[in-house]
C-alpha cells in the first residue's frame, strides 16, 4: 500500500489550503470590485410608488381653504378647532365624539388616560372646560352656528441630556448610599429585637411545659404511694 511521508503530507495540506485560502481572496475581491463598479455605474435611484396625499393635504399644499364636503366628511354640524394662531374647520354628526371629529379633522390633541379623569385634554368651549376624550357634539347648538374649541398649546421642548457624572449626581449617590446603610442598621437592630424577643418566649414556654410535666409525674408517683 501507498503510503506518504510526513514532509509530503505536511507540503501535500499547505498546498490545498494556499489554493483554496487563495481562491477565496480573489473571489471576495472580485465581488467587492464588481459591487463597487455597480455603485459608481449606478443611476440615481427612482421610487417606484409615492404616497398619494388626501384631497386635504393636496388643498393645504396649494394654500386653499379646506371644505369639509370636497374631504368626503359628513355632518350638519360645523366644528372649529383653534390652536393658539391655527384653526381647522370641519363637519360632524350630533353625538359623535370630539375626539373623532379631532381626528378626522387632523387636530391633535393630547390625551392621558382617556377616561376624562386626569383633564390632561381639557379644552375651552363656549367659555366652558370639556374633556374630549369623553364629550360628544352636542345637540343644542343653533342651526349654522359653529361649535368652537380651543386646545391648549402643547410646548414639546427637547431637553440636552446632562453629563452622566456631574457634582449632583455624586452628592446624591453618596446621599443615597449613607440612606440605604442607615436603613440596614435600623432593620438588623429591629430584627435582633425580634430574635431575642422570640427566644425569651420560648424559653418561657418551655419552662412552663417542664413544670406542668414535673406536676404530672409528681402527682401520679403520689397516687401511687397511696393506699
Amino acid at each position: 500500500m501507498f503510503r506518504l511521508s510526513i514532509s509530503a503530507k505536511i507540503f501535500f495540506t499547505l498546498a490545498l489550503f494556499a489554493r483554496a485560502y487563495g481562491f477565496q481572496i480573489s473571489s471576495n475581491s472580485e465581488k467587492q470590485s464588481t459591487s463597487l463598479n455597480a455603485v459608481k455605474n449606478r443611476e440615481k435611484y427612482v421610487p417606484k410608488w409615492k404616497k398619494k396625499l388626501t384631497v386635504a393635504e393636496e388643498l393645504a399644499q396649494g394654500g386653499k381653504t379646506i371644505d369639509p364636503a370636497q374631504t368626503g366628511i359628513i355632518g350638519t354640524v360645523p366644528v372649529v378647532f383653534k390652536q393658539g394662531e391655527n384653526s381647522v374647520a370641519t363637519l360632524a354628526i350630533v353625538g359623535q365624539p370630539i375626539s373623532e371629529v379631532a381626528s378626522q379633522a387632523g387636530q391633535f390633541i393630547k390625551y392621558g388616560c382617556g377616561k376624562g379623569e386626569c383633564g390632561m385634554c381639557e379644552s375651552k368651549c363656549n367659555g366652558k372646560w370639556i374633556r374630549p376624550c369623553q364629550a360628544v357634539v352636542p345637540a343644542d347648538l343653533a342651526p349654522g352656528e359653529d361649535y368652537v374649541i380651543e386646545i391648549k398649546q402643547v410646548k414639546n421642548k427637547a431637553k440636552k441630556s446632562g453629563r452622566f457624572y456631574s457634582v449632583r449626581s455624586i452628592v446624591m449617590g453618596f446621599y443615597n448610599n449613607v440612606l440605604g446603610m442607615w436603613g440596614f442598621v435600623l432593620t438588623r437592630r429591629q430584627t435582633k429585637a425580634n430574635w431575642e424577643e422570640r427566644k425569651d418566649y420560648e424559653s418561657m414556654l418551655a419552662e412552663k411545659i417542664a413544670a406542668k410535666k414535673a406536676a404530672r409525674v409528681a402527682a401520679a408517683e403520689a397516687e401511687k404511694m397511696m393506699p
